[in-house]
């Protein structure tokens, strides 16, 4: 019996979310004493440090592709899954992870929980955690099946250092060719990406147009931060997509999220309410945002970001 963990790479190495997952793999198969066997694709340059975070194997595969493929890395994971005798299967709640989930359980007749947030408690049974109803409430489910399949929540599990690191072991597999054909490739580069970002500074109407967007990226550069907007700022083509926020756009969980001209409707805070640290800044002082922030400022945004962007830099140059 093991524990097989699914580390995600982008760019020929391993994310952050790849320790996260690997990480609570660990801390699962140390409490039910078995091994924990990371498996990775196309050979990423930092697979060895996947045992630095716990992994005591890792197992390689040529998928004989060079682009994500949900049906062909699942019926990998499924053989390697049997291979090595694993009960549990560890992934990330990414959206390689949610297209790969519901086939694996399938292939496996395995149970599936997605966004589990903690590791399981082992009081007899087999309970995992979830955030439900936008964040409102958590859930606690016991999975039954022997086989099961999770997927952990970004920035809900901390990686953590718990072995050396580690060297590949390469397996060779007959994989299903694939049925996507790629034509075209675009990637963000010289950002973080908001599943994985801490710190997220995210902008909305409030910003009155994209000429004004520089003092949200100021002050997200002094923080080292990633940055998000709304989906009204979005669809007006302030900015692009991917950083729309929401519960129709990217789910995110970071330790501090600042919302600064958002009013914070229903639909937006059902994306980040799970987030660590709220802040808002917002001159009404009857913004909804402001019953789910932390702490809040009621100001005009174009003379209080300034001055945070300010106090920050000041602060930066103090501590050096």
């Amino acid at each position: 019996m093991s524990v097989l963990v699914y580390a995600e790479n982008t760019g020929g190495s391993c994310k952050k979310s790849a320790y996260e997952a690997v990480t609570f793999g660990h801390k699962l198969a140390t409490i039910l004493n078995t091994p924990c066997i990371a498996v990775t694709f196309g050979n990423p340059s930092n697979a060895d440090q996947l045992g630095v975070y716990g992994a005591t194997e890792v197992r390689n595969i040529n998928p004989g592709i060079d682009h994500f493929d949900g049906q062909v890395f699942a019926a990998a994971i499924a053989i390697v899954s049997e291979a090595v005798d694993a009960q549990i299967i560890v992934m990330s709640h990414s959206a390689q992870g949610k297209s790969m989930a519901g086939r694996l359980a399938i292939k496996l007749k395995a149970g599936l929980v997605s966004a589990v947030n903690a590791i399981p408690a082992m009081t007899g049974n087999f309970l995992v955690t979830k955030s439900v109803y936008s964040g409102k409430a958590v859930a606690t489910i016991e999975m039954l099946a022997s086989k099961k399949v999770i997927t952990v929540q970004g920035n809900s599990i901390p990686p953590e250092k718990a072995g050396e690191p580690v060297s590949l072991q390469t397996m060779d597999i007959s994989l299903p060719e694939s049925k996507i054909k790629v034509t075209q490739l675009e990637k963000q580069s010289d950002t973080i990406p908001l599943p994985e970002a801490e710190l997220v500074v995210s902008g909305g109407r409030g910003l009155k147009g994209p000429e004004n967007w520089g003092i949200i990226e100021e002050l997200a550069h002094e923080l080292g931060a990633a940055t998000a907007c709304s989906r009204p700022v979005a669809d007006s083509g302030w900015r692009p997509h991917h950083e729309h926020v929401g519960q129709t756009g990217v789910a995110i969980r970071p330790n501090l999220y600042i919302a600064i001209g958002i009013s914070g409707a229903i639909q937006h805070l059902g994306g980040v309410n799970n987030s660590k640290t709220i802040v808002v800044i917002n001159k009404d002082p009857e913004a909804p945002f402001f019953k789910a922030a932390d702490y809040g400022v009621i100001g005009d945004l174009f003379e209080v970001v300034p001055r945070l962007t300010e106090a920050v830099k000041k602060f930066k140059s103090a501590s050096k």
